[in-house]
């Protein structure tokens, strides 16, 4: 048998526990990380930066 994955198991956790508040908080959080590391080295982190 098949182990599910990370994705599967965190759908699953949602859906048992009825916790859908937290999908957004957690889609959030990885664009936001995917931002700091894609623009990491490119002339836009000066801009990224003074978000924060």
């Amino acid at each position: 048998m098949a182990k599910p994955s990370v994705w599967a198991e965190f759908w699953d956790f949602l859906k048992v526990r009825k916790k859908f508040w937290l999908a957004p908080i957690i889609l959030l959080l990885l664009l936001l990380g995917a931002l700091i590391v894609f623009t990491e080295g490119s002339a836009l982190a000066p801009f990224i930066y003074t978000l924060f």
